[in-house]
């Protein structure tokens, strides 16, 4: 079977993963996992997806992300994770679903408007 190319997208970041059965490696651009996001909350976010499916340890995943922050990218690998795991056992909807795991986030940036320092923030008011 060839692999399977799963997108996960959150913010400015868009994450490929290939999901292969192995012993639970992750790779994230080339790297290890615990190099790419030294902080825990991502890693926790990324693995997620197993720990909800029991399968901690029995894939390994090798995911090419870009754009966005630390964040954004954790949070885009963990969508390609759970879709690439729908489409090895369609079983593991219900759970994924219950944890929110399979939507997109669809929160994005607002755009800076004219006569205004940012998107909501306005310039001091004067009277006089």
């Amino acid at each position: 079977m060839a692999d399977q190319i799963f997108i996960g997208r959150r913010k400015c970041s868009t994450a490929r993963i290939i999901l292969r059965s192995g012993n639970g490696k992750i790779t994230v651009n080339n790297k290890e996992f615990e190099k790419a996001f030294p902080q825990l909350l991502s890693r926790e976010d990324i693995t997620n997806p197993f720990k909800t499916t029991n399968t901690l340890g029995q894939y390994d995943v090798m995911a090419n992300v870009n754009g966005g922050g630390i964040t954004g990218q954790a949070q885009a690998i963990r969508l390609g994770i759970a879709r690439a795991l729908i489409s090895i056992n369609p079983d593991y909807r219900p759970a994924l679903k219950v944890e929110g795991f399979l939507t997109r986030d669809p929160r994005m940036v607002e755009r800076k408007k004219y006569g205004q320092p940012k998107a909501r923030k306005r310039f001091q008011f004067s009277k006089r």
